[in-house]
């Protein structure tokens, strides 16, 4: 038996070309992101809070844990993101997009 040929034209010709791998590739670019944005806005957050404290000791705590923590988060997403990046130039593997092959 022969197999089928589709022949796909127009705005849906890349169609063809999408693979597992892309789909993981982009929801990892885009979790790094988002984890990038959302330690940055908590750190905006937490001077703002600092800001607004009025001389309250405990909100000025409260406002020094949020900026130190949202700083450990995006230390941890710059290094994850380093860390990679240094494995796939060193060590030429792509720990994003890695390739099964065909099954």
């Amino acid at each position: 038996m022969d197999p089928v040929n589709i022949v796909v034209a127009g705005p849906y010709q890349n169609l063809n070309n999408l693979r597992p791998s892309n789909y993981s590739v982009a929801a990892i670019n885009i979790l790094f992101g988002l984890a990038g944005v959302l330690s940055f806005i908590f750190l905006l957050m937490g001077g703002v809070q600092w800001i607004t404290a009025g001389g309250d000791k405990d909100a000025v705590e409260k406002a020094k844990r949020r900026i130190m923590q949202s700083l450990i988060g995006l230390a941890i997403v710059f290094s994850a993101y380093a860390i990679i990046y240094i494995i796939r130039v060193l060590f030429q593997i792509n720990l994003i997009q890695l390739n099964i092959g065909s099954l």
